[in-house]
Protein backbone atom coordinates (compact mmCIF):
# COMPACT_ATOMS: atom_id res chain seq x y z
CA UNK A 1 0.00 0.00 0.00
CA UNK A 2 1.49 3.59 -0.45
CA UNK A 3 0.17 6.61 1.76
CA UNK A 4 -1.02 9.68 0.11
CA UNK A 5 -1.12 13.07 1.65
CA UNK A 6 -4.62 14.43 2.72
CA UNK A 7 -4.98 18.01 3.59
CA UNK A 8 -8.22 20.10 4.57
CA UNK A 9 -9.43 23.31 3.05
CA UNK A 10 -7.49 25.33 5.33
CA UNK A 11 -4.33 23.76 3.90
CA UNK A 12 -3.50 21.90 7.34
CA UNK A 13 -2.65 18.15 7.00
CA UNK A 14 -4.96 15.64 7.76
CA UNK A 15 -5.08 11.63 8.10
CA UNK A 16 -3.18 10.35 5.03
CA UNK A 17 -4.74 8.01 2.84
CA UNK A 18 -3.52 4.36 1.92
CA UNK A 19 -3.56 3.96 -2.03
CA UNK A 20 -4.08 0.35 -3.43
CA UNK A 21 -0.12 -0.72 -5.39
CA UNK A 22 -1.80 -1.97 -8.23
CA UNK A 23 -3.08 1.36 -8.88
CA UNK A 24 -0.51 4.00 -7.49
CA UNK A 25 2.40 1.90 -8.57
CA UNK A 26 1.20 1.46 -11.97
CA UNK A 27 3.88 2.75 -14.53
CA UNK A 28 2.81 5.51 -17.80
CA UNK A 29 1.68 3.94 -20.60
CA UNK A 30 1.80 6.68 -23.49
CA UNK A 31 0.25 4.71 -25.88
CA UNK A 32 -2.51 3.37 -24.37
CA UNK A 33 -2.84 7.25 -23.30
CA UNK A 34 -2.75 7.99 -26.33
CA UNK A 35 -5.15 6.25 -27.85
CA UNK A 36 -7.92 7.03 -25.48
CA UNK A 37 -7.33 10.74 -25.66
CA UNK A 38 -8.03 10.14 -29.72
CA UNK A 39 -11.05 7.90 -28.31
CA UNK A 40 -12.69 10.29 -25.78
CA UNK A 41 -12.26 12.99 -28.38
CA UNK A 42 -13.56 11.13 -31.18
CA UNK A 43 -16.86 10.10 -29.29
CA UNK A 44 -16.99 13.97 -28.35
CA UNK A 45 -17.57 14.87 -32.36
CA UNK A 46 -21.05 15.48 -33.26
CA UNK A 47 -20.76 13.63 -36.66
CA UNK A 48 -23.70 16.23 -37.93
CA UNK A 49 -22.03 17.92 -41.05
CA UNK A 50 -22.98 16.78 -44.30
CA UNK A 51 -23.35 18.58 -47.52
CA UNK A 52 -26.50 18.12 -50.38
CA UNK A 53 -25.76 15.54 -53.35
CA UNK A 54 -26.53 16.14 -57.16
CA UNK A 55 -30.05 13.83 -55.92
CA UNK A 56 -30.76 16.06 -52.91
CA UNK A 57 -30.56 19.53 -54.88
CA UNK A 58 -33.69 21.04 -55.83
CA UNK A 59 -33.97 22.08 -59.55
CA UNK A 60 -34.81 20.75 -62.99
CA UNK A 61 -33.11 17.16 -64.64
CA UNK A 62 -33.55 18.59 -68.26
CA UNK A 63 -30.63 18.12 -69.91
CA UNK A 64 -29.20 21.96 -70.59
CA UNK A 65 -28.29 21.45 -73.88
CA UNK A 66 -28.42 18.76 -76.32
CA UNK A 67 -25.88 16.24 -76.76
CA UNK A 68 -24.23 17.12 -80.09
CA UNK A 69 -23.60 19.66 -82.54
CA UNK A 70 -22.58 22.49 -80.49
CA UNK A 71 -18.94 22.10 -80.02
CA UNK A 72 -19.20 22.26 -76.61
CA UNK A 73 -18.48 19.23 -73.62
CA UNK A 74 -21.70 16.65 -73.48
CA UNK A 75 -23.80 18.16 -70.71
CA UNK A 76 -26.59 16.62 -68.64
CA UNK A 77 -28.93 18.27 -65.80
CA UNK A 78 -27.58 21.61 -64.38
CA UNK A 79 -27.16 19.68 -60.61
CA UNK A 80 -23.68 17.98 -61.46
CA UNK A 81 -21.26 18.35 -59.15
CA UNK A 82 -18.50 20.55 -61.72
CA UNK A 83 -21.28 22.76 -62.28
CA UNK A 84 -22.44 25.97 -60.29
CA UNK A 85 -25.06 25.29 -57.22
CA UNK A 86 -24.54 21.63 -58.19
CA UNK A 87 -24.30 18.93 -55.78
CA UNK A 88 -21.18 18.23 -54.34
CA UNK A 89 -19.62 14.31 -54.91
CA UNK A 90 -17.66 13.01 -51.94
CA UNK A 91 -18.79 15.45 -49.44
CA UNK A 92 -18.95 14.77 -45.78
CA UNK A 93 -22.21 12.69 -44.49
CA UNK A 94 -23.94 12.70 -40.96
CA UNK A 95 -21.87 9.53 -39.54
CA UNK A 96 -20.54 8.43 -35.98
CA UNK A 97 -17.14 8.91 -35.32
CA UNK A 98 -16.71 7.39 -32.14
CA UNK A 99 -14.39 4.09 -31.84
CA UNK A 100 -13.84 1.64 -30.09
CA UNK A 101 -11.96 0.49 -27.09
CA UNK A 102 -12.87 -2.49 -24.66
CA UNK A 103 -13.12 -1.86 -21.42
CA UNK A 104 -9.87 -3.35 -19.87
CA UNK A 105 -8.02 -0.88 -21.49
CA UNK A 106 -9.80 1.99 -20.89
CA UNK A 107 -9.38 1.33 -17.15
CA UNK A 108 -5.75 0.30 -17.59
CA UNK A 109 -5.32 3.74 -19.37
CA UNK A 110 -6.72 5.72 -16.31
CA UNK A 111 -5.05 3.80 -13.54
CA UNK A 112 -1.78 4.73 -15.59
CA UNK A 113 -2.38 8.35 -15.85
CA UNK A 114 -3.83 8.62 -12.12
CA UNK A 115 -0.63 7.07 -10.84
CA UNK A 116 1.52 9.94 -13.05
CA UNK A 117 -0.57 12.53 -11.61
CA UNK A 118 0.55 10.98 -8.26
CA UNK A 119 3.87 10.25 -8.72
CA UNK A 120 4.22 14.48 -10.20
CA UNK A 121 2.72 15.70 -7.39
CA UNK A 122 0.14 16.98 -9.87
CA UNK A 123 -3.24 15.43 -7.78
CA UNK A 124 -4.15 17.47 -4.30
CA UNK A 125 -6.70 15.03 -2.44
CA UNK A 126 -9.07 16.62 0.05
CA UNK A 127 -10.52 15.84 3.40
CA UNK A 128 -13.93 17.61 1.81
CA UNK A 129 -14.46 19.91 0.14
CA UNK A 130 -17.41 22.76 1.16
CA UNK A 131 -16.81 26.34 0.64
CA UNK A 132 -18.60 28.55 2.71
CA UNK A 133 -20.46 30.70 0.08
CA UNK A 134 -21.23 30.30 -3.40
CA UNK A 135 -18.66 33.42 -4.77
CA UNK A 136 -17.07 32.27 -7.60
CA UNK A 137 -14.53 35.21 -6.29
CA UNK A 138 -14.21 33.46 -3.12
CA UNK A 139 -13.41 29.43 -4.71
CA UNK A 140 -10.94 31.66 -7.21
CA UNK A 141 -9.20 33.09 -4.66
CA UNK A 142 -9.09 29.69 -2.29
CA UNK A 143 -7.47 28.19 -5.73
CA UNK A 144 -4.93 30.54 -5.58
CA UNK A 145 -3.82 29.89 -2.57
CA UNK A 146 -3.89 26.19 -3.14
CA UNK A 147 -1.25 26.95 -6.10
CA UNK A 148 -4.18 25.36 -8.51
CA UNK A 149 -5.79 28.42 -10.50
CA UNK A 150 -6.40 26.04 -13.48
CA UNK A 151 -8.25 22.78 -12.07
CA UNK A 152 -9.99 19.67 -12.15
CA UNK A 153 -11.86 19.20 -9.23
CA UNK A 154 -13.73 15.75 -8.81
CA UNK A 155 -16.04 14.67 -5.72
CA UNK A 156 -17.94 12.58 -4.41
CA UNK A 157 -21.12 14.86 -3.74
CA UNK A 158 -20.55 18.05 -5.01
CA UNK A 159 -22.76 20.80 -2.66
CA UNK A 160 -24.21 23.86 -4.04
CA UNK A 161 -22.23 26.15 -2.69
CA UNK A 162 -19.51 24.35 -4.68
CA UNK A 163 -21.61 23.96 -8.07
CA UNK A 164 -22.46 27.89 -8.07
CA UNK A 165 -18.99 29.13 -7.59
CA UNK A 166 -17.25 26.76 -9.69
CA UNK A 167 -20.18 27.48 -12.95
CA UNK A 168 -18.33 30.86 -14.51
CA UNK A 169 -15.00 30.12 -13.32
CA UNK A 170 -12.74 29.74 -16.19
CA UNK A 171 -10.38 27.27 -16.28
CA UNK A 172 -11.88 25.16 -13.53
CA UNK A 173 -14.04 21.96 -14.53
CA UNK A 174 -15.74 20.24 -11.90
CA UNK A 175 -16.82 16.80 -12.19
CA UNK A 176 -18.24 13.67 -9.85
CA UNK A 177 -16.12 10.96 -9.80
CA UNK A 178 -18.16 8.48 -12.14
CA UNK A 179 -16.78 11.25 -14.97
CA UNK A 180 -13.21 10.96 -14.67
CA UNK A 181 -11.56 9.78 -17.90
CA UNK A 182 -8.57 10.01 -18.91
CA UNK A 183 -9.07 13.11 -21.49
CA UNK A 184 -10.15 15.49 -18.69
CA UNK A 185 -7.52 14.32 -16.27
CA UNK A 186 -4.67 15.20 -18.30
CA UNK A 187 -6.19 18.43 -19.91
CA UNK A 188 -5.31 20.62 -16.37
CA UNK A 189 -2.23 20.64 -15.10
CA UNK A 190 -3.48 20.06 -11.46
CA UNK A 191 -6.36 17.80 -10.21
CA UNK A 192 -8.46 18.59 -6.57
CA UNK A 193 -9.98 15.19 -5.48
CA UNK A 194 -11.92 14.52 -2.09
CA UNK A 195 -11.06 11.22 -0.18
CA UNK A 196 -14.10 9.73 -0.57
CA UNK A 197 -13.97 10.39 -4.32
CA UNK A 198 -10.23 8.35 -4.89
CA UNK A 199 -11.79 5.74 -2.58
CA UNK A 200 -14.83 5.69 -5.12
CA UNK A 201 -12.10 5.66 -7.95
CA UNK A 202 -9.88 2.89 -6.38
CA UNK A 203 -12.74 0.68 -5.91
CA UNK A 204 -14.06 0.86 -9.52
CA UNK A 205 -10.19 0.54 -10.62
CA UNK A 206 -8.93 -2.28 -8.70
CA UNK A 207 -11.91 -4.24 -8.23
Amino acid sequence: MAQIKVIRMDQSEGESMEVDESLAGVPYHAYIIRDLVVYQQAKARQGTHAVKTRAEITGSTRKVYRQKGTGRARMGNAKAPHRRKGGVAHGPVVRDHAIKINKRVRKSALRSALAEKMRQGQLVVLETLEPETHKTKALAEWLQKMESPRALIVVDDAGNNLKLASSNLAGVELIHHSQLNVYNLLRYPKALMTKAALQAIQERLTG
